[in-house]
């Protein structure tokens, strides 16, 4: 059995290191790994594949950004031709960046199996591109492995066959669990444990519109005059502050992009997570950690009624109320949700190689 993993962005390298290591360590089958290059800069790729121990790309299609037709479009045209030369016997896509959604288009019109990790996710907003992404993938893609099990309901409502869903637990968790006791620092923080909080800021949503931006900014600006920030900054989010000319004051430490073990670190510790992240939506409900999301909706509810986070959206008086809660010991504390366990990677194994025994037998 030849199995084909399309990575593209930061999230999905730690979700398939996870699937590498469930199918390497249940039995013998070949796997490779095909880098779309959606996420090309070595701050948000390159660190990742070293850290976790990801085996480097057997092919790099190199697409880079783009508009998101661009972007879709080029993932396509090269992925076409890799899968041409590799002929796997099924192709595993992650999450619900441009990338996933190019190669099951793909494969679906190239007859080649596809297995969707982290199907169902919906955030019910389908102004958000990656919504798009999760809904055409899950049509598409032969087996739907669930993180959460309201996922599957999402999927009978939207007419998948019951058949073709598994409910396998949170793949993220399997390596966050793995890497845990590697967590530390970035050589540039210096942080009292307990005592900061952690922030990210991506989505266009948030960054894109100039007066949302700076309201945010102005926010946690604010804020750390009781809780100090460090702000990981994303290179998008960076061009757009560039260009609102805005300054922190020191209580907010501004740092580049950072890998995989230093992010675990630095939320581990935290006295509370800000961003807009699905993944460290995840991560910090993990981690015990309270969250406090920037958006309007999450795709990740569980995170919200078993777990640590809180949608805020842009509401900026919630945002310091909620921060001032934390500080006086009131923050949100959940509990870890069913199958995040650490053997995510382990159940998706078991999956595909029985549906190939159950082939071959055929």
């Amino acid at each position: 059995m030849h199995i084909v993993h399309v990575v593209g962005a930061r999230p999905n390298f730690m979700k398939a290191a996870a699937v590498l290591r469930g199918l390497n360590n249940f039995g013998t089958c070949r796997q490779s790994v095909v880098h779309t290059g959606q996420h090309y800069d070595p701050l948000l790729s390159d660190i990742f594949f070293e850290q976790l121990g990801l085996q480097a790309p057997n092919v790099s299609l190199g697409v880079g950004s783009g508009s998101h037709a661009e972007q879709t479009a080029g993932v396509m045209v090269e992925f076409e031709r890799a899968v041409d030369q590799l002929s796997p016997d099924w192709v595993v896509v992650y999450g619900d960046v441009n990338s996933t959604v190019a190669a099951a288009l793909v494969c679906a019109k190239k007859q080649i199996r596809v297995a969707h990790v982290e199907a169902g996710l919906r955030s019910c907003d389908r102004a958000m591109p990656e919504e798009i992404n999760r809904i055409v993938t899950d049509q598409l893609a032969d087996l739907l492995l669930t993180t959460a099990e309201d996922a599957a309901d999402n999927l009978i409502r939207e007419g998948v066959s019951a058949n073709r869903i598994h409910f396998v637990g949170n793949v993220m968790i399997d390596t966050l669990l793995r890497m845990a006791p590697e967590a530390a620092y970035p050589e540039s923080v210096q942080v009292d444990r307990g005592q900061y909080g952690f922030m990210t800021l991506h989505r266009p949503s948030n960054v894109d519109c100039p007066k949302t931006l700076l309201r945010l900014l102005q926010a946690v600006d604010q804020i750390s005059n009781d809780l100090p920030i460090v702000f990981s900054l994303h290179p998008r989010t960076a061009a757009r502050i560039d260009n609102l000319e805005f300054t922190f004051q020191d209580s907010v430490k501004v740092i580049p992009p950072v890998g995989y073990i230093e992010s675990l670190a630095l939320q581990r510790d935290a006295a509370v997570v800000i961003t807009d992240s699905g993944g460290l939506q995840e991560e910090s409900t993990a981690l015990g950690v309270p969250c406090l999301t920037l958006r309007e909706n999450t795709e990740r509810p569980i995170t919200c009624t078993d777990g640590t986070n809180t949608l805020i959206g842009t509401d900026c008086d919630r945002l310091a109320e909620e921060v001032r809660q934390v500080c006086n010991g009131q923050g949100k504390r959940g509990n870890t949700p069913k199958y995040w366990d650490g053997k995510a990677g382990e159940r998706i194994a078991q999956i595909l190689f029985d549906i190939q025994a159950v082939r071959a037998a055929a």
